[in-house]
C-alpha cells in the first residue's frame, strides 16, 4: 500500500464513519477521533465485504460498497456508543 493509498483510505474512513454517526439516531458521547477510526476500520471491513459478494469493482461510483462501509460504521457507531455507556465513560 502507497502513502497515497493510506492517505485516501484515511480520508474516506472519516467520511464513512461521519456518515455512519449521522445514520444513527439519536446523540452519541464519542469522541470525534473515535468515529474516524471507526470509520477506517468500517471502510476495510466494507470493502472485503463488497468484494466476497463481487460488488467491489464496477464502472463508475461503487455505491453499493459505499452503501456496506456506512451500515458497518453505523454499526461500529452503535456498539461503541453501547461499551461507553456501559463503562460510564462520557
Amino acid at each position: 500500500m502507497t502513502v497515497t493509498g493510506i492517505i485516501t483510505a484515511i480520508v474516506i474512513g472519516a467520511i464513512v464513519g461521519a456518515l455512519g454517526r449521522l445514520a444513527v439516531p439519536g446523540k452519541q458521547h464519542i469522541p470525534i477521533w473515535l468515529t474516524i477510526v471507526i470509520g477506517i476500520v468500517a471502510a476495510f471491513i466494507g470493502t472485503a465485504i463488497a468484494g466476497a459478494l463481487g460488488v467491489a469493482h464496477t464502472s463508475g461510483v461503487d455505491w453499493i460498497e459505499l452503501l456496506l462501509q456506512v451500515a458497518v460504521a453505523a454499526i461500529g457507531v452503535i456498539l461503541t456508543v453501547s461499551l461507553y455507556r456501559r463503562r460510564g465513560v462520557r
